[in-house]
């Protein structure tokens, strides 16, 4: 049996053939540093180990990171049978507040798959959110491993989708555009609540969240090779308030919308925001721009040219006896490509 995780725990169950307790720990010193080391080759953020080990270092400096992300592992005495990372997020459930369990970076040791290390860190780490008051557990699979994930998780279809906007590159529409800023935070937490408060299920971001979200994202922009990745930030404000928002990966002639919001229902500024941006660059080709929307949001500028199912699968699973009916569908729930882990 394993131990709950917190301190480092002892369980009375002994490998047979030596002395060794199998044990869940949180990750640190030179457990951390196994954990990197095994991870970076498989991660798709394109570090290198160096870069890699300062990107997960700078994410627990964030004020989120510190308090609601934490590296767990399954150890054997000085073996690492397998880790996962685990997020403490709160949201809403059918109109009400709920706490998430979120799991995510899931590693077993190659040379130790099919034993079920990892199925076995996650009932713990599930378990003791549970007893800690979670409601929902929340992981993240790539297409055609969603059968890898522990019991009782349902898949949740997304769509990514291609976008294309109206722009005659003749001019950036009349719209206020400037950097985001830290002091934008509030009106986007708020354009966001009121954005998700119709769907079944989303995050409920407050400022910490999106700070932490957008940070990850120019921290891998900032390790990556030079030039491999960008990160845009832009506002369209009115007076001096933030009216809409978008945040945006790029890398090559790619732009992928990791996020956006707008206080007009329309999504009209968030339109004329990549109006603008494409603008900038009247001379460069076009970029392909990708994006997960929120069902029924689709700025009156853009229009969609593909959509295929995502390649990232949100699983949810109920940590209480009250079970999730209906099932949820991708039009019931609202999460952002910035949130994912």
């Amino acid at each position: 049996m394993i131990e709950r995780c917190g301190a480092p725990t002892r369980s009375s169950n002994r490998n047979a053939h030596n002395d060794h307790v199998t044990a869940v720990v949180p990750v640190q010193g030179a457990i951390l540093d196994s954990v990197l080391d095994a991870t970076c080759p498989i991660s798709r953020d394109g570090l290198d180990r160096h870069a890699y080990g300062r990107f997960d270092a700078a994410q627990m400096k964030t004020a989120w990171g510190r308090r609601y992300q934490r590296r767990f592992a399954l150890v054997e005495g000085g073996d690492l049978l397998a880790s996962a990372a685990r997020y403490d997020l709160a949201g809403r459930f059918e109109g009400r507040a709920v706490r998430i369990c979120g799991i995510g970076s899931v590693f077993t040791d190659p040379l130790r798959r099919g034993l079920g290390h990892a199925r076995v860190l996650l009932e713990t780490l599930l378990d003791e959110a549970a007893g800690k008051g979670a409601e929902v557990a929340l992981l993240f699979s790539q297409a055609g491993l969603e059968n890898d994930a522990p019991r009782g998780f349902e898949a949740i279809p997304s769509t990514e989708v291609t976008l294309d906007v109206a722009s005659s590159r003749h001019g950036a529409p009349m719209t206020m555009v400037r950097g985001g800023e830290e002091r934008d935070l509030a009106a986007i937490v708020a354009m966001g609540r009121v954005r998700a408060g119709p769907f079944r299920f989303h995050l409920d971001r407050d400022i910490d969240l999106i700070q932490y979200a957008i940070t990850k994202k120019r921290l891998l922009a900032g390790l990556g090779s030079s030039d491999a990745r960008q990160l845009h930030f832009f506002i369209a404000e009115e007076g001096i308030t933030a009216a809409a928002y978008v945040v945006l990966s790029v890398a090559g002639g790619t732009w992928t919308l990791e996020e956006c919001g707008d206080r007009d229902v329309s999504g009209a500024r968030v339109g004329a925001l990549l109006q603008a941006l494409i603008a900038r660059e009247p001379s460069e080709r076009r970029p392909t721009i990708r994006a997960w929307l929120p069902p029924r949001f689709l700025p009156p500028q853009v229009t969609i040219v593909s959509a295929t199912s995502s390649t990232e699968i949100m699983m949810v699973r109920m940590l209480t006896a009250a079970p999730m009916l209906p099932p949820l569908s991708g039009d019931d729930v609202l999460y952002w490509h910035s949130d994912v882990f």
